[in-house]
């Protein structure tokens, strides 16, 4: 700012104001220039600050020429202040600023006939403010639904200037508003004098408020700025009763089947949360043992399905605030089979069993037997029974919407007949060896389980070598000596009737057996073998021989043979001489033998 009286001929500029922490220094720059026709000689600076209590009067601080520099006593600046000075400018220095130091302070510029100026400079003291959560305090009470009252408080101590004070809902400011939002606001001047301001807000609680978080925000003046502070944000607790409950299925997930253990839970709106107590819609008067807001069922049965309802107790009891489940426990009952256990057939027949279990929900019925499926539905058609048809059938009933719930039941088939042979010929002829032995066999199926018997004409030397039996079927082999033509009948027998199988057997002789060849191709057999060990053993002493191991006479021979020997004995002679015979076979007599009459390969072979 420039403040020059219209007929001073010097130009003087100051600062509008300047700003400054409480206890720091504060500068202040008077700028002047004389015009080139009026330098002064002399130039007296003085420097005054003006009173705080409304007097327009002011007070010297500094006064300065060429000459001297001198800071006045007896104020508040004494000994706190500086000026340097030259043709140009003027700068007041002050020390350790204090709040008292917040006025205005002139500079003064004397050029006598050079003229003269004065300007002033607002100096401005900030005092950081405390810090609302530290400071102050945001105190939280408990308040009822729809009552206005005073909700909160928040205070900021000893800022400079004058801190303001902002309440914020959920981050939006609350304004004033007539029966909703009031803040009332307390500004105290301590004795040092720092600034004090205490906020209350009055406000008129909602439900909605319930999970709203408030927050009270002091902003304060610093040089060049305006900062803020939060306190920390709180919810209200906010009493209002129940208006609204639900009540739902917690545990099992899913479908209820009996002997599950049911959770059912209750919820209201009410803050705080009520005590709830439990009944059934169909005896409304009896009050279930619950926990809380958790009512138990354990082990579950068809008689539990109902509505349940759950009523809070901080409304009236004639107040219609509840809330209900319908539970549905589902069942399967176990399977009832017709026929029941077991059902005798007769061979041939058709039979058609069943398969029933009782269910609240939809169910599916598969037919085994042995492992295998034979069927699906609650029906099963046996046609035309055989033997086979025998067993244990077994009816799974399942629920396709709940598989946890299954049943099974089973019927025992017995199919009744005379017996059944296995074979497909009742007659079997047969042509064997005379003395041969022959196995015969038998094999019948019914019911009861057949017996098995033998008739057998033209051998006594026969006997049963198998005979076993399991539930339908028996089995017997008999063995049979062939000595002539046999007739053998194989009678299996029950209640329900007989059946034959007949057995043939023709003796032939021209497929008997000769004792005779069989015993001279043993001979032959054992003769070989003998040979061949003898023509080992001659190898091995001719290696010896040729060795010099073994000394030998000029002929080089030696003979193996017993001294007396009888009929039929046989004489093995070992020569070196390759020339000669490796082995000659001799009789009792001398006589040379031909090969073939010694290996006796003109007699017959054996029978194997």
């Amino acid at each position: 700012a420039v403040c020059l009286p219209a007929w001073a001929k010097v130009d003087l500029a100051v600062d509008d104001s300047v700003e400054v922490y409480l206890g720091d220094s504060a500068q202040i720059s008077c700028q002047y220039n004389f015009s080139a026709a009026s330098q002064p000689s002399v130039v007296m600076i003085q420097w005054f600050v003006g009173r705080k209590d409304g007097n327009s009067s002011r007070m010297r601080i500094f006064y300065g020429d060429d000459s001297q520099q001198m800071v006045d006593d007896n104020t508040p600046y004494s000994g706190r202040i500086a000026v340097t000075s030259d043709q140009q400018a003027s700068l007041l220095a002050i020390q350790d600023v204090r709040l008292s130091d917040e006025r205005e302070f002139f500079c003064q510029v004397n050029g006598l006939a050079a003229g003269n100026a004065e300007g002033k400079t607002h100096l401005r003291v900030f005092a950081v403010v405390c810090n609302p959560v530290g400071c102050g305090s945001c105190l939280m009470v408990k308040v009822s639904l729809w009552i206005f009252s005073q909700v909160a408080s928040c205070e900021a101590r000893n800022g400079f200037p004058k801190p303001n004070i902002t309440w914020y809902r959920n981050s939006t400011p609350l304004l004033p508003a007539q029966g909703h939002v009031n803040v009332l606001t307390l500004v105290t001047r301590e004795s040092n004098g720092f600034y004090s301001v205490q906020s209350t807000l009055e406000y008129k609680v909602l439900k909605e408020d319930k999970d709203a978080q408030f927050v009270c925000e002091v902003s304060f003046s610093v040089p060049g700025a305006v900062r803020t502070a939060e306190s920390k944000a709180v919810n209200l607790t906010i009493y209002y009763p129940t208006t609204m409950v639900e009540l739902w299925k917690e545990s099992p997930q899913g479908l209820v089947k009996e002997g599950d253990t049911v959770e059912l839970r209750c919820q209201g709106d009410g803050n705080p949360p009520p005590p709830f107590v439990f009944s059934r819609e169909q005896d409304p008067a009896v009050d279930l043992e619950s926990r809380g807001n958790v009512l138990m069922l354990s082990a579950v049965s068809r008689k539990d399905s109902g509505v349940y309802r759950c009523r809070p107790l901080d409304v009236e009891p004639l107040a219609e605030v509840t809330g209900d489940v319908q539970l549905t426990v589902h069942y399967l009952d176990p399977a009832v089979v017709v026929p029941k256990d077991s059902e005798v057939m007769f061979k041939g027949e058709s039979l058609t069993a069943t398969c029933n279990a009782l269910s609240s929900l939809k169910t599916s019925t598969v037919w085994y037997k042995d492992g295998k499926q034979v069927g699906t539905g609650n029906t099963l058609l046996l046609q035309d029974a055989t033997y086979e048809t025998t067993g244990e059938y077994v009816c799974e009933v399942t629920v396709p919407s709940l598989p946890a719930l299954h049943t099974s039941g089973f019927v025992h088939i017995i199919v009744q007949g005379a017996p059944h042979m296995h074979d497909m010929d009742r007659e079997v002829e047969l042509e064997e060896a005379t003395g041969r032995l022959v196995n015969l066999s038998c094999e019948a199926h019914g019911h009861p389980l057949p017996s098995i018997s033998w008739s057998i004409v033209g051998s006594q030397g026969w006997h049963e070598v198998v005979s076993k039996a399991n539930e339908h079927t028996a089995h017997s082999v008999v063995s049979v000596k062939v000595t002539s033509d046999i007739s053998a009948l194989c009678n299996a027998s029950n209640d329900m009737g007989t059946e034959i199988k007949a057995f043939s057997i023709k003796a032939s002789k021209s497929l008997s057996l000769n004792p005779t060849a069989e015993g001279n191709g043993v001979i032959i057999v054992v003769i070989i073998l003998c040979i061949l060990l003898l023509a080992i053993l001659g190898s091995i002493l001719y290696f010896l021989h040729k060795k010099g191991k073994i000394p030998c006479g000029r002929s080089g021979k030696q003979e193996i043979s017993k001294e007396n020997t009888t009929k039929d004995d046989i004489v093995v002679e070992m020569k070196t001489n390759p020339m000669e015979e490796a082995v000659l076979l001799k009789g009792v007599n001398g006589d040379k033998k031909s090969p073939s009459d010694q290996l006796g390969l003109n007699s017959p072979l054996p029978y194997i």
